[in-house]
């Protein structure tokens, strides 16, 4: 009875530092752990401590110290920012290949479209045309300019055009007199009740003016996109976050729990809690989205700009022959109300014709017209474009659930009683916060002050808000006054940001400037207007030689 009495004792004795030796920390483990992280294993305590030096990890049995959280604590902030980094890559590819795309795509559309003029006119008129091809050669100047950023007023643009060229051909096909500024100044007058060039003007006015708006406004659009999306994506962690992030992926380390990830609801908070500020950019992100979705429409439909250059030089032709055919009409018109010009002394049938054409000008040949192989790229763009606006669109108050879907940074929600909690391995009980600034006031893993937004990303969502408005003007056709890069007089001091090389070209933010429709903004410099060609006329002077007048 003694000997078992003995052996029960002895057994006790054995038991105690076991049941001991059940929170028990083996160091060693934590050594080869910290050996798979690159760190070195000089530092690493060799047995359990209090953890009293500790500042991120709870004060509790550890094989880690101050040292070692520092080094900690730096690779959680390197993680952070590749876990956003590597998050976000597809929303910055997205607006950056976008923006590329799109700009590179109506860039490519004006100069085929002005190459494709230049090659039917070189084959039609030859060395008459080149001695005068800075004509069209303007036009086309001002509408790059314009997609470039410049401030040209397309209608007042478009109708000096036609204004000047009426004056042109009036002189031309009336060289017998003499007709002065003052003339033409009076011939200016009636251009909207002499219609010369019947509809054609209206018209063209119309469609150009709302489709350059609307690929302009689209470009730089997505270029604000992709401005936002790179300056919100370089956070910068708070320390709090800093101590949240560490605490949640690598404190576990220090209880040797190296094997547990965190639960998914402790990942939650953490992340609710570092992106805050990213969360409230989200309304006016979506809002962002949602005007670049409605311009998409408008690019798919009636301000399809491909629609409108492919055939602008048929337009135009269309618009003098009209005037051609009506020209006694129109200069007996013109005589009505501006009075009879004084002769020059020069007759008509003293012009020579040698450097005229026999023929009558016509439209292009289908065979003839600008390839339309390209339609349906435009098409393609902004399918592809409107898919992945469309998956952004909640991007950024989405974040957190998406750092927390990746395997390697939290456990799976299924796994929730198998799982680091910041401080053993088990369930996390607080409940999950909503998202936003204000919803952290009690987040219980990272410390926020909810009463300072942070200021970069309070200047991403108002450079949303300013591109949101000028998305929805383009949506109606109206355009927005930005201020040309290259007139530091002109307009209301705003400034666009924009170069005249290319709408993508800024590093600064676009700021908010008055909303103007595009009649009721300053007139167009001496430079953008265009004026008509002149061998077309002299095709009319030559045809009218042939015929008596009426």
């Amino acid at each position: 009875m003694l000997a078992v009495f003995a052996g029960l004792c002895a057994l006790l004795v054995l038991r105690v530092p076991v049941a001991a030796d059940l929170h028990a920390v083996n160091c060693s483990q934590v050594k080869d752990a910290f050996t798979d992280l690159g760190y070195s294993t000089a530092n690493v305590p060799t047995e359990q401590t209090a953890g009293e030096d500790l500042r991120v990890c709870i004060p509790q049995k550890t094989c880690c110290n101050a040292e070692m959280e520092e080094n900690l604590s730096q690779r959680s902030s390197r993680d952070f920012e590749k876990l956003m980094d590597d998050t976000s890559e597809e929303l910055r590819d997205t607006f950056m290949t976008g923006h590329k795309r799109f700009d590179d795509f109506f860039l490519e559309l004006l100069e085929n479209t002005e190459r494709s003029l230049n090659e039917m006119f070189l084959r039609t008129y030859g060395k008459p045309y080149l001695q005068n091809a800075e004509v069209f050669q303007g036009l086309f100047a001002e509408l790059k300019r314009y997609y470039a950023g410049g401030n040209v007023n397309l209608e007042e643009m478009l109708n000096d055009f036609w204004v000047r060229l009426l004056e042109r051909m009036f002189q031309l096909l009336n060289s017998q007199y003499l007709i002065t500024e003052d003339y033409l100044e009076c011939i200016g007058k009636y251009v909207e009740q002499l219609k010369p060039f019947g509809d054609v003007p209206k018209k063209l006015k119309s469609q150009v003016t709302r489709a350059f708006i609307a690929a302009r406004t689209f470009v730089q659009g997505l270029m604000v996109g992709r401005e936002v999306a790179n300056r919100v994506s370089k956070v910068t962690m708070s320390s709090a976050c800093v101590s949240g992030f560490t605490k949640m992926l690598y404190c576990s380390y220090c209880q040797g729990l190296f094997t547990l990830k965190p639960c998914n609801n402790y990942c939650l908070n953490v992340m609710k809690g570092c992106l805050a500020n990213q969360a409230d950019l989200d309304p006016e992100w979506s809002k962002y989205i949602d005007a670049m979705l409605l311009v998409t429409e408008r690019l798919e439909g009636p301000f399809n700009i491909e629609s409108v250059m492919e055939p602008i030089d048929v337009k135009i032709s269309e618009a003098i022959m009209n005037m051609q055919e009506n020209s006694m009409q129109l200069s007996y018109q013109v005589f009505q109300g501006c009075g009879q010009p004084k002769p020059s002394g020069m007759s008509r049938s003293s012009r020579s014709v040698s450097d005229t054409f026999s023929g009558r000008f016509s439209p292009y040949n289908p065979e003839e017209l600008p390839t339309a192989a390209a339609a349906t790229r435009l098409d393609r763009l902004v399918t592809d474009v409107k898919e992945k606006l469309k998956k952004f669109r909640k991007f950024w108050s989405s974040l957190p659930e998406a750092f927390c879907q990746e395997e390697h940074v939290a456990a799976a929600e299924s796994t929730e009683d198998d799982c680091w909690n910041g401080r053993d391995k088990g369930r996390y009980v607080p409940e999950v916060l909503k998202d936003g600034l204000t919803n952290q006031a009690n987040n219980p893993e990272v410390s926020v002050d909810i009463s300072r937004p942070d200021t970069q990303i309070r200047q991403q969502i108002m450079a949303l808000r300013v591109m949101t408005n000028k998305l929805k003007n383009a949506y109606d056709g109206n355009d927005i006054f930005f201020q040309d890069s290259n007139d530091e007089s002109s307009g209301s001091g705003s400034g666009s940001g924009f170069t005249e090389t290319s709408v993508t070209e800024s590093n600064s933010f676009i700021t908010d400037a008055p909303i103007q429709e595009a009649e009721k903004t300053e007139e167009s410099s001496p430079a953008s207007i265009v004026q008509p060609n002149l061998l077309l006329l002299l095709v009319f002077t030559a045809l009218a030689l042939k015929e008596p007048w009426r």
